[in-house]
């Protein structure tokens, strides 16, 4: 008797198809849930992830299956356990999540050339944003200083809408100073972090020096940046439905 592919064995087999591993949201966009019998399939899906010894998690949305574990994470330099190899890839994965997010609410997406070859998943970040070369918005003084922002969307006019800065470990007053120099733009100015560094960025939120910035810095979480990133891959897989 041919066993029955039950849903598990539709999201493994898609993350193998997948290269052994994915974010939530590309399993949103390419697991075929048509015969589910649900309507909320995405949250069957995350279920099953979160749920199942066969996989695990790489880093807040993304997974990976444990039999692949050792394939994945020397893709990833990961192998060693390095802080300073584990901090590289996450800061580069979420520059990219951001990224993707921007590309995905139509704006215009920056990242640093300095930043160009560091790699989202299984691609270098040029190749994921839309430019390198910071649009001249205003002052060579001012621009340069944006210059050094990891990630940027910039609205139809190529103004910047929102500024983001991932602070996995460093200091996050150096991000403060970039945004007090750029204030004078109507810019959301955000610090992407470990949830567990929230009551730091609120100490340097309350310095004196920050004062005329601090109710315009938001702080949002690894696990916030990717929840959003696997709603709007929902989203956009939904719109194929209709």
């Amino acid at each position: 008797m041919t066993k029955k592919c039950t849903q598990a064995d539709q999201v493994i087999d898609t993350m193998k198809r997948l290269g052994g591993y994915s974010t939530l949201g590309r399993l949103y966009q390419e697991v075929d849930t048509s015969h589910w019998g649900t309507k909320t399939p995405q949250e069957s899906i995350r279920r099953i992830v979160q749920a199942s010894s066969a996989f695990f998690r790489v880093q807040p949305g993304l997974w990976a299956l444990e039999e692949c574990r050792d394939d994945v994470l020397s893709r990833f330099d990961l192998a060693s356990k390095e802080d300073s190899k584990i901090e590289l890839f996450t800061h580069g994965y979420f520059q990219g999540v951001i990224t993707e997010i921007g590309k995905m609410k139509n704006f215009l997406t920056y990242i640093p050339a300095q930043d160009q070859n560091r790699k989202f998943l299984n691609q270098p970040l040029i190749k994921v944003c839309d430019t390198i070369k910071i649009p001249p918005f205003s002052y060579t003084e001012l621009t340069g200083r944006a210059r050094t922002i990891d990630a940027i969307w910039f609205n139809d006019r190529r103004m910047p809408h929102s500024m983001f800065e991932v602070e996995h470990s460093t200091d996050m007053q150096n991000s403060f100073m970039k945004f007090c120099d750029l204030q004078d733009f109507n810019t959301r100015f955000i610090i992407v972090a470990p949830q567990n560094r929230h009551s730091q960025f609120d100490k340097v939120k309350e310095r004196t020096a920050f004062r005329d910035i601090r109710d315009r810095v938001f702080f949002h979480s690894y696990e916030a940046i990717a929840n959003e990133y696997n709603s709007l891959c929902l989203q956009e897989s939904r719109k194929g439905w209709i």
